[in-house]
């Protein structure tokens, strides 16, 4: 069963904090106060009154909006366009509806151009748009679904800061995270679940992260803290003089040189934007360099397709799981099969071995701790944790040299970061070369045993993880160290706007007796 006998009270002008592992009952409580899905049992009251919600525009006519986790927006719309979007009969599609979201966006702290293309916005943006889309219908409660996943820390304290104006103007938010210390800083109310139960209601102020994690998962907050060094002389995988030209002559990478042992992970920190992207793109084959060459021990793979490259022992862990991680209309089996169509226990005697693949799909499942009723549902309907945990057991079961792994752990809970941690860790120990891209500056700082820090498409800055700080790395990444580099800014860094220039850093009470979801008066 998703969901038993949560109960939860929201007040009114408040952040209420939902959290809970991945398979907790988050996104099917969700789905039903959004009118996306009916629950079995129980009520929902809005402002006192109970409501029934059949569809996303019943929540609406009550005043709940939400945005979820994977934006809903057409790249080839203005920003006015895309919120004006099926809402056509509020405000027209001219002058009254610009109006409109220009006065929105003053209310609320949200600086968007109703005339931007969406195409040419960053994540921070975009989410934005995502939150103007809901407000233009009228939303008093907003949902937001993982809102920081995707966002850098200057972009968090952007959305901290719009969602205290949220509260000024008498709006509710429900804000569902994994990123406990975020949840402390942001919320007003903390409501726990646990296997489809709510299991305690939290003063922000008087518990920690580790006390959360505990009310989670029933175990400490990890730490992804690597204690001894596997570091080994052998080069796995080298990137010489590598640059990649991007629109009207200039770079999206430049100059860049690496080098990756068995044995080490090296992880490379950057504001998202700066070339992250096209560096794991040219490692994969997905682009050919301009100039420069890369190795795979001792081997030149620089116009490698990316079946040769994977076949060559190369596993990738990509950025977004459901653009380039999964088929989500698929069943897991045939996900697993992803990217290595051509190798064992996938293939036998040239053709696709069903019974290998869901066999080793079963070994998946149970050794990385996949929770699903059955290896033959969809990969759509995994909650987005579990999700992961299939995409890296996938890859860590061919990744037999190297292992490029851009934002592992993003957007799943603490117990599953736990998990992926000390999968790279044991891969690591066993000999991998691991190429780490994150966001999150403790995973780096506590994984890698070096740091690289990637700044407008060069590598600007190498970090030993023992004696860095985040603040350090803070610094190096926005080049207020004094490493700014000396290539143009590109014109395409991986779909997100111009880089940017600055960079800041980010006793448990019984659950209550509520039977609804409450805005009170």
């Amino acid at each position: 069963m998703a969901n038993k006998d949560i109960s939860f009270a929201v007040r009114r002008g408040t952040v209420h904090a939902l959290v809970g592992e991945n398979g907790a009952g988050k996104s099917t409580l969700m789905k039903i106060l959004y009118g996306v899905q009916r629950q079995d049992e129980g009520t929902i009251k809005v402002n006192g009154s109970e409501v029934t919600l059949h569809s996303p525009s019943d929540a609406i006519d009550a005043g709940i909006g939400m945005v979820f986790q994977h934006f809903m927006l057409a790249d080839n719309l203005t920003v006015l366009e895309n919120v004006v979007l099926g809402a056509e009969k509020l405000h027209g599609i001219g002058g009254g509806a610009r109006a409109e979201i220009r006065r929105i966006a003053e209310d609320f702290g949200l600086d968007v151009d109703p005339d931007d293309l969406v195409a040419d916005l960053g994540v921070g943006d975009r989410q934005r748009v995502e939150i103007l889309k809901v407000l233009y219908r009228g939303a008093k409660i907003l949902i937001l679904d993982e809102p920081t996943a995707v966002l850098v820390p200057q972009e968090v304290d952007e959305l901290f800061d719009n969602l205290r104006e949220l509260k000024a103007e008498g709006l509710t938010v429900i804000f569902i995270s994994h990123k406990l210390d975020e949840v402390l800083s942001v919320a007003d109310d903390i409501t726990v679940i646990r296997r489809g139960t709510t299991v305690a209601s939290v003063d922000p102020s008087e518990v920690n992260a580790r006390q959360l994690a505990e009310l989670m998962v029933g175990s400490q907050l990890p730490t992804p803290e690597t204690s001894e060094s596997t570091v080994t002389d052998r080069v796995v995988l080298s990137m010489r003089d590598i640059t990649l030209a991007g629109g009207e002559g200039r770079d999206l990478l430049h100059d860049i040189d690496l080098d990756i042992h068995a044995g080490e992970i090296v992880g490379v920190a950057g504001v998202e934007g700066n070339g992250q992207a096209e560096l794991v793109e040219v490692i994969m084959g997905m682009r050919e360099p301009t100039a420069g060459t890369v190795h795979l021990e001792g081997t030149d793979i620089s116009d490698w397709e990316v079946r040769e490259i994977r076949e060559a022992g190369v596993g990738y862990i990509p950025e977004d799981r459901h653009r380039h991680g999964l088929l989500l209309e698929a069943p897991l089996w045939e996900n697993r099969i992803l990217g290595h169509q051509t190798e064992r226990p996938n293939v036998k005697g040239g053709l696709i071995d069903a019974r290998g693949a869901k066999s080793d799909t079963e070994r998946i499942v149970r050794e990385y701790d996949v929770r699903t009723p059955s290896i033959f549902v969809t990969a759509g309907s995994l909650s987005g944790g579990n999700q992961q945990k299939l995409i890296v057991g996938r890859e860590m079961s061919h990744a037999s040299k190297v292992l490029v792994a851009s934002h592992p752990t993003r957007g799943v809970d603490v117990g599953a970061q736990s998990a992926i941690w000390d999968l790279m860790r044991q891969a690591r120990h066993e000999g991998l070369g691991v190429l780490l891209i994150s966001a999150d500056l403790e995973e780096l700082i506590g994984l890698s045993d070096t740091i690289r820090v990637i700044l407008r498409g060069r590598l600007t800055g190498t970090f030993d993880p023992d004696t860095v700080t985040s603040q350090d790395l803070g610094a190096a990444m926005t080049g207020a160290d004094g490493s700014h580099g000396d290539a143009p800014a590109p014109a395409d860094a991986g779909g997100d706007a111009a880089y940017p220039d600055s960079l800041t850093g980010p006793a448990l009470a019984p659950s209550p007796a509520a039977d609804d979801i409450e805005d009170p008066r």
